[in-house]
């Protein structure tokens, strides 16, 4: 649970490009009254305290909170639950006003985290305050877990409510928590709106397929959710440290697929993952899905490109792991499952009242953030340019790109300008976006020499004169994408850290310099008021 997999992830998307095609929300952190509207007031003033230096004068509240075991202390332990919450609890909030299609948070997916306790490497849980936030707006809620663990946090905090159902495909057994049994279906006005649907070790793409796709459709048909919270943990990749399922990549995506399908407003959450190159790789992969656009096999170079060796490849394949999932088993399954969802009542009945007011109201209702309010003497801030989403055929980024880390730098070197890493094998650079109906995603190579990579190629006929620098951009008509809302915790973190990595470290003074193919001499881009490079 490291926040180097959320990096990496970060690092991904904006190598890849997929930042020109989404908008970028950097959401506030949560605060201490947000976070109590589930969890205990005592509970969350004890996080809000409790630090390495004083944790031996908290002994009896670390074992009433279930804090120093699988859920240890560690600096800043508040702030990280403050800003994985206010991800997921503002990306809900955008998806309930409209602002938003699908609303991203990497850093969210906490699924174990109790009222009153910390478990499993969870300490607030974000997607109950998720769903609590659109609950204010909507009827129904759908929570679908794809994680190798249960979400027993999420469950047990609806588990009385016919207003949130709750869809969890986990591994069950003497596997922690030990909790999600077939028959565990709710109790009072939730019974039969909880769904677990217990799996074996080594189960293959084909048969969670199987499984996943019809009982999520029975499920869309009997509940008719208006809003899905779809917790895409990693750790059912095969190949997870502490997972004993074998998805592979495109496995695990297509269940993201699948759900986005329906065209309900969707919160999409991280969750468990502990191999990290495994995990950034499904979740920037599930991004471009999410954003409709196909992501290349290669790995553009990153500042973390070595973790992904020796193939530096996107995918992740499943093992010849054994399946024990058998098809009669898979079968009975399903069946009590589907003999479950035939108990579903109609929609839940709701009287009409005001909504309530919360602080996240304001950030998101602030009436200053139309741009037409921007004065035009000043740059852009930074809040329009994370909004702003590049249209297909546009053939070079802004001047103010650069600023706050959307740039992506990577495109403006070419392949045989990088070093190799003594194996002959030179680093893919450079990034094209296509669109997603009819391409992928692939790597553009400039000519050598003091051009470019490219940032639009064509996988069957390519024409030649995209790949000319200097040719105006052609007026292109607007073409319609998805509204994606980022509003991740990598984003926050990352703005003021780790994105200075994608900065290069001889930008001086507005000029670039960068070394030819050549080797001869330095190229030197200056980047002046009115665009042009010389």
């Amino acid at each position: 649970m490291k926040p180097t997999r959320i990096r990496m992830c970060h690092s991904l998307v904006m190598n890849y490009g997929l930042y020109k095609k989404m908008e970028i929300f950097r959401a506030k952190p949560a605060t201490k009254r947000e976070m109590t509207q589930f969890h205990s007031d005592e509970y969350i003033d004890f996080l809000s305290r409790i630090t390495p230096n004083n944790m031996n004068s908290f002994i009896k509240e670390q074992h009433k909170y279930n804090v120093g075991d699988d859920c240890p202390v560690f600096d800043g332990l508040f702030d990280y639950c403050s800003i994985s919450a206010g991800g997921s609890m503002e990306g809900a909030a955008r998806l309930s006003r409209d602002k938003c299609d699908i609303a991203v948070n990497w850093a969210g997916g906490l699924h174990h985290a109790k009222k009153s306790e910390a478990s499993g490497f969870c300490y607030v849980n974000d997607i109950v305050l998720g769903i609590l936030e659109l609950l204010r707006y909507h009827t129904r809620v759908l929570y679908i877990d794809i994680d190798v663990h249960h979400g027993d946090g999420v469950e047990e905090a609806f588990y009385t409510t016919d207003r949130v159902m709750t869809v969890s495909f986990h591994k069950y057994g003497e596997y922690f928590p030990g909790t999600g049994e077939l028959r565990d279906v709710g109790v009072m006005k939730g019974k039969h709106y909880a769904l677990n649907f217990p799996l074996r070790d080594g189960i293959s793409d084909e048969n969670y397929k199987s499984v996943f796709e019809p009982v999520i459709r029975q499920v869309m048909e009997s509940y008719d959710p208006s809003a899905i919270v779809l917790q895409c943990g990693t750790d059912s990749l095969s190949g997870d440290k502490l997972g004993c399922l074998n998805l592979s990549m495109r496995g695990h995506a297509n269940c993201v697929k699948f759900v986005k399908s329906f065209n309900r407003p969707l919160l999409l959450l991280g969750g468990g993952g502990y191999t990290m190159r495994n995990v950034s790789r499904a979740w920037a992969y599930e991004t471009g899905l999410a954003a409709g656009v196909e992501l290349g096999p290669e790995i553009p170079v990153n500042e973390y490109y070595e973790y992904f060796g020796p193939d530096y490849e996107l995918d992740v394949k499943s093992s010849n792991t054994d399946d024990l999932n058998t098809p009669a088993y898979l079968d009975r399954v399903k069946r009590i499952v589907m003999e479950n969802l035939r108990h579903v009542g109609g929609p839940p009945s709701i009287q009409m009242t005001d909504i309530p007011s919360m602080p996240i109201d304001d950030v998101l209702d602030d009436p200053n953030h139309d741009e037409d309010f921007e004065d035009m003497n000043e740059r852009r801030p930074q809040r329009l340019l994370d909004s702003r989403r590049q249209a297909d055929g546009e053939l070079s980024d802004s001047d103010d790109e650069g600023e706050g880390g959307r740039r992506n730098h990577m495109r403006h070197r070419s392949r045989d300008s990088v070093e190799g890493d003594g194996t002959n094998r030179k680093f893919g650079m450079g990034v094209g976006i296509m669109t997603s109906s009819t391409s992928t995603l692939g790597h553009g190579v400039g000519p050598s020499g003091h051009t470019t990579a490219t940032r639009i190629l064509s996988t069957s006929h390519p024409d030649p004169s995209d790949m000319e620098i200097d040719t105006p951009p052609v007026d292109t008509p607007p073409v319609d994408t998805p509204s994606i809302a980022t509003p991740s915790t990598a984003d926050v973190s990352l703005n003021q850290t780790d994105l200075k990595g994608h900065v290069p470290e001889s930008v001086s003074n507005g000029a670039t310099t960068m070394k030819s193919s050549m080797g001869s001499e330095d190229m030197v881009l200056d980047r002046s008021s009115n665009g042009s490079n010389v």
